[in-house]
């Protein structure tokens, strides 16, 4: 891991961080203390001639980070989600980093199809276009199924881009073990667990059959819902090195002259969006994780078509509940209740103050709803909260960060369509719906008859399951079997008849 060409990637690095000025404020970020300073300048310093230039127009960290190449390009992207590493002042500047790169040429691309489905491409498709979108893993062609004739995307990986990455990953190991060598109390960061997480990542884009099983999970979850869309995988046209799916016709969200000349309304739009991604988040604990203007369109019919599903985010049930609760005791202004919810979730240590806490958090919500309705934001509310649950002893969770980030970019997304949204307002109805549905009575109840089908299933084993684990713990055994049928019997009558009572006080409900 670190061989030769890692210490010169590292040289290279810092020599390109010094020269484009972004090394004073990436550790000035990261609040560096001085050991680390003298040594990323004894790095970076001497060797300035050797590093990039870069676009003059960019912040430094930008301009350093775009220069270095596609892997420095992405682990910016993913330094974004973390402002609890960088601060929220630089963490702002990443997510304007532009994952664009000239493309590779069109007959490479076609080689790559051939040898990965195993097919000459003439076969397969009777159109095939140039590039039409070009990143730092893979570009995009537009094309026309022979057999079928319909319309396609074919996404292809760059060329030796896994060869690429696994390089600079390596390197980014080591300049994480120096930074934890040289500078120990930086291990508050986890620099190690950031790259790690990086590489998990970058390793899911890096196989397209994984962004093709997270674009089908995403359009199963949300096939009902109107007004939202996903392209259909054609898995018989997919692999590790390609994906190919439906071709998704529209405006860009982004475009907003061209939504207005098409006649759609731009509020209702708007509010979509926003309640989408809420309800993925919250309904179905599967969200997009990097819902842009670039990744969404507007179809002829209306519909908001979602696209690029490398970046997703997931939330378990008990998360997700959590989180609820949180967002409807601000909308409520009951800073008590956010409060126990953060204690009985364990986000809080418990030796800490809940009134006190629950004052901290009054100072968070009061001045937010204090705003006019067009500057009160769901997501400035949610990075100030980390910043007060943090001072409380809070550890980092790095999917509520991820759901932070996203709402960010989706509240940009929805205020470039409706400048006068109103966040909460949109937002309340999603939310009251999925408590009702998974905090209320309703829920105890679904909850209660999941106990009892699991209690009715296993119930009568549960006596045998008991003396097997008492007698493993004394180590002795039994000097003849025990008939334990009463007790099975009892187990499963249990089970059945709670299951039964559930259901019929459901029905009143």
């Amino acid at each position: 891991m670190r061989g030769p060409h890692n210490i010169w990637r590292v040289i290279r690095t810092g020599a390109t961080f010094e020269r484009t000025g972004a090394m004073r404020v990436a550790l000035e970020a990261l609040k560096a203390p001085r050991s680390l300073r003298i040594a990323a300048r004894v790095l970076g310093l001497p060797f300035a001639w050797l590093g990039h230039r870069g676009d003059p127009a960019l912040p430094p960290v930008t301009r350093a980070l775009t220069a270095l190449g596609p892997a420095y390009i992405k682990f910016g992207q993913i330094l974004s989600t973390r402002p609890d590493v960088v601060g929220s002042e630089l963490a702002q500047q990443l997510r304007v980093l532009q994952d664009k790169l000239p493309p590779f040429s069109t007959e490479r691309a076609k080689k790559v199809i051939s040898d990965e489905l195993e097919i000459p491409v003439d076969q397969l498709f009777s159109a095939f276009s140039e590039p039409v979108a070009a990143a730092s893993i893979a570009q995009v062609h537009q094309a026309t199924l022979a057999e079928t004739g319909q319309e396609v995307a074919v996404k292809v990986l760059r060329p030796q881009i896994v060869r690429a990455f696994r390089k600079d990953i390596d390197a980014f190991y080591l300049i994480a073990w120096l930074v934890e060598t040289l500078a120990p109390a930086t291990r508050r960061l986890r620099p190690r667990e950031v790259v790690e997480h990086f590489e998990g990542v970058v390793l899911q884009e890096l196989d397209l059959r994984i962004e093709a099983a997270a674009a089908g999970e995403f359009a199963a979850n949300t096939a009902n819902d109107e007004g939202f869309d996903v392209p259909q995988i054609q898995w018989g046209l997919s692999s590790r090195q390609v994906m190919t799916m439906s071709w998704a016709k529209g405006v860009p969200l982004g475009d907003v002259a061209a939504i207005d000349a098409a006649g759609f309304d731009r509020r209702a739009l708007a509010a979509r969006v926003l309640q989408m991604f809420l309800r993925h988040a919250l309904r179905d604990g599967y969200f997009h994780a990097d819902m842009h203007q670039g990744n969404l369109k507007v179809s002829p019919v209306g519909d908001i078509v979602a696209l690029d599903f490398g970046i997703m985010g997931r939330l378990d049930e008990y998360t997700r509940r959590v989180y609820a609760e949180i967002l409807m005791g601000f909308i409520r202004k009951d800073y008590r209740r956010v409060a126990e919810v953060h204690f009985e979730a364990g986000y809080v240590p418990a030796d800490r103050d809940v009134d006190q806490f629950a004052q901290a958090l009054r100072s968070v919500g009061e001045p937010i709803f204090g705003m006019d309705a067009s500057r009160i934001s769901m997501a400035r509310l949610l990075s100030y909260l980390f910043d007060v649950t943090e001072k409380f002893g809070m550890e980092t969770r790095t999917e509520l960060i991820l759901l932070q980030r996203t709402m960010v970019v989706v509240e940009g997304v929805a205020r470039s369509l409706d400048p006068h949204i109103n966040i909460w307002d949109v937002a309340k109805p999603v939310v009251e719906d999925y408590i009702a549905r998974n905090i209320g009575p309703k829920a105890v109840i679904a909850d209660l008859l999941k106990t009892a089908k699991v209690l009715a299933r296993f119930g009568p084993r549960l006596p045998d399951l008991a003396e097997a684990a008492l007698l493993a713990q004394v180590n002795t055994k039994p000097t003849k079997p025990v008939s334990r049928w009463k007790e099975r019997v009892a187990y499963g009558a249990l089970g059945f008849g709670l299951a039964g009572g559930i259901l019929a006080i459901a029905e009143f409900l």
